[in-house]
């Protein structure tokens, strides 16, 4: 887990791991109307087989001292209108990164792996 300094205070240095982006930037892009979940890589999908959850799942994060430029890997729902989907979860993560550790945010990369469809099953049920 890398860290970097992003200010000095009266008594030290503030470091922010990179770690502790992601998992800002993870929840804030999961709470976007639309995202069915997000999508890890096959480490991470195996640590959580072995049952450590993975809070950062599907975000990738570069911090320099001062800047953030984060990647974010999702699945949508069937039906939603992907671009406005990606404009939210850009606009909730930088700024729930840049209010929540300071770092100005260059760049949140939106990037769509697959779409989520509602099982025939549930439709039905809904239909009744």
């Amino acid at each position: 887990m890398s860290e970097n300094t992003i200010g000095e205070t009266m008594g030290g240095v503030v470091k922010i791991a990179e770690e502790v982006v992601a998992i800002i930037a993870a929840v804030a892009a999961s709470e976007v109307k639309g995202v069915a979940s997000m999508v890890g890589s096959w480490t991470g999908n195996i640590t959580e087989a072995l049952g450590k959850k993975n809070l950062a799942k599907g975000v990738k994060v570069q911090v320099g001292e001062k800047e953030a430029a984060i990647d974010i890997y999702i699945t949508v729902e069937y039906g939603v209108r992907i671009p406005e989907v990606a404009w939210e979860i850009q606009e909730r993560v930088k700024s729930a990164v840049e209010s929540m550790t300071g770092l100005k945010v260059v760049e949140v990369n939106i990037h769509v792996q697959g779409i989520k469809f509602e099982k025939e099953e549930q439709k039905e049920e809904v239909a009744e």
